[in-house]
């Protein structure tokens, strides 16, 4: 009987499920989109059962689209917004709050205490990690401080917090399996990237019972199976990862040396790095990835907290294009943007920079701008965004970058991918696998049921779908990046929170 593989892929502004066959083709997929919660200026959150109920009915979808039967999906693999956080009940699973996002900066002041307390050092050294809100630990005290007698229920086993992963595993097992991944753990601000465990100092210190936790597995592993009676079938949940490490997994960048990009609503660039443990140098992270085994091993990364999410904003906020296709036709339909500059620090600036009360702005504005330059401006925003993450690295690492490999859903962009390669002064390299974090999750899993051999049967799956080349002078790029660089300045710690 023919198998396949399933791979659920939870992101910040949707679900989606794929079905992939041997042969590394995606045989259905299915995608759905949720509600985003901005309770105050700052504050993001998302319901977890709307989340849960988004992501079964996709998987349910996928499993029809494709014209299969439970009993065909040989395995599953999970990859998840990472930092995001569940706190819910062990017995009844249902949620004691809403599920705080990534880019939400409602703890913000917790880490500006800790730094305070000079632990930063010590937060970074064990877990590779800046203090910043973007992170889970100082989330899940808030929410402990927040709610009365949390802690204490937390600390007698009655309640569980996780990533997204690890509250999607306790739906479809039933609450029988509480677990998470390397990768996942290696983003909380708790984990010891280098014992590869949770750190009881640093849990001292936010005052997180250790109960609370889920055990940690690779992330190509057997780690449960579904509830029969979720999707009419026992199916072994398999593969665990991040999106972002999962990504790296999918473009075949699991030896040392090799670095993707994803434009997702974030933009995420790491870099593979084996079994180095570099510290964190030029506003870089050190995180835990996988390596062609499905293994712990060390990537250096930097992060942009807005990305693709501008475009929606220019769709859903300002209402100045009707979808995502039109940003480009208005890109290219004119030279420049005239001077004008949008630097999309929502959320705060991320890597290198890591500003949390920095605040988007849109600078250079004159009587002549019209929305075209606009909606340009906030494209070559995000191209800009990876121009510093790719320097930081460089700077970091002592190599040239000769090339980027890209996958995520802004990608499709093709004037965004042309800026790109033309502001970084390289070729960038459009996987055919767009949606590469579910491809990485199904990779995973499919490894660890047999389905694909670990390495060069994987590696061969992947394919470029269009390498766009430079066309800009040295000239006019080192012109635009200082215009850029200026802006940036600009908007640094106006600490709007």
């Amino acid at each position: 009987m023919k198998k396949f593989i399933m791979a659920i892929d939870q992101g910040t502004t949707g679900s989606r499920s794929i079905i992939v066959n041997k042969e590394g083709h995606i045989i259905a997929n299915a995608y759905s989109e949720f509600e985003q919660i901005y309770p105050k200026p700052g504050w993001v959150e998302h319901n977890p059962e709307v989340i849960w109920d988004t992501a079964y009915r996709v998987v349910k979808q996928a499993i029809k689209k494709a014209g299969i039967v439970p009993d065909d999906i040989l395995s599953i693999g999970i990859t998840n917004q990472r930092e995001t956080i569940v706190v819910w009940e062990k017995e009844t699973l249902k949620p004691i709050y809403n599920a705080i996002v990534w880019q939400c900066r409602r703890s913000a002041n917790i880490c500006d205490k800790l730094k305070e307390q000079g632990l930063a050092p010590l937060f970074q050294k064990k877990t590779g990690l800046v203090l910043d809100a973007y992170f889970s630990g100082t989330k899940v005290k808030w929410l402990l401080d927040k709610i009365p007698g949390t802690r204490k229920r937390a600390k007698a086993g009655e309640i569980a917090f996780g990533t997204i992963d690890s509250w999607l595993i306790a739906k479809l097992t039933k609450g029988n399996v509480h677990v998470t991944d390397y990768t996942n753990a290696s983003r909380t601000l708790m984990f010891n990237i280098h014992e590869k465990k949770w750190d009881p100092e640093l849990l001292k210190i936010l005052k997180i019972p250790h109960e609370i936790l889920p055990r940690v597995a690779p992330s190509a592993s057997v780690v449960g199976q579904t509830d029969p009676s979720i999707l009419g079938s026992a199916i072994p949940i398999a593969g665990i990862a991040g999106d972002q490490q999962a990504a790296l997994f999918g473009q075949g960048c699991f030896h040392e040396g090799q670095a993707k990009n994803t434009y997702g609503t974030g933009c995420f660039l790491l870099f593979n790095m084996g079994n180095h443990k570099a510290h964190s140098q030029n506003g870089l992270i050190l995180t835990i990835a996988c390596d062609k085994n499905g293994k712990p091993c060390y990537a250096l990364e930097g992060s942009v907290f807005i990305a693709g999410a501008i475009i929606q904003w220019l769709r859903d906020g300002l209402g100045i294009i009707k979808d995502a296709p039109e940003s480009q036709q208005l890109a290219e339909g004119i030279a420049d943007t005239q001077g004008v500059y949008m630097v999309p620090a929502f959320a705060g600036l991320g890597a290198p920079h890591w500003d949390m009360y920095a605040r988007g702005a849109i600078l250079g504005l004159t009587r002549a701008t019209k929305k075209e330059h606009i909606v340009r401006a906030a494209l070559e925003g995000i191209a800009y965004q990876v121009k510093d993450l790719v320097k930081a690295f460089e700077a970091s690492t002592g190599k040239k970058f000769t090339e980027l490999r890209v996958d995520g859903g802004a990608c499709k962009n093709d004037f965004l991918m042309q800026f790109q390669a033309d502001i970084l002064g390289h070729p960038v390299d459009r996987s055919q696998y767009i949606e590469s974090t579910g491809m990485g999750a199904a990779f995973l899993a499919g490894i660890a049921t047999e389905f694909w051999s670990p390495g060069g049967e994987i590696a061969d799956l992947r394919r470029s779908q269009r390498i766009f080349s430079p066309k800009i002078t040295p000239q006019k790029r080192k012109k635009l990046y200082e215009g850029w660089i200026d802006a940036v300045d600009r908007i640094k710690s106006t600490r709007s929170v």
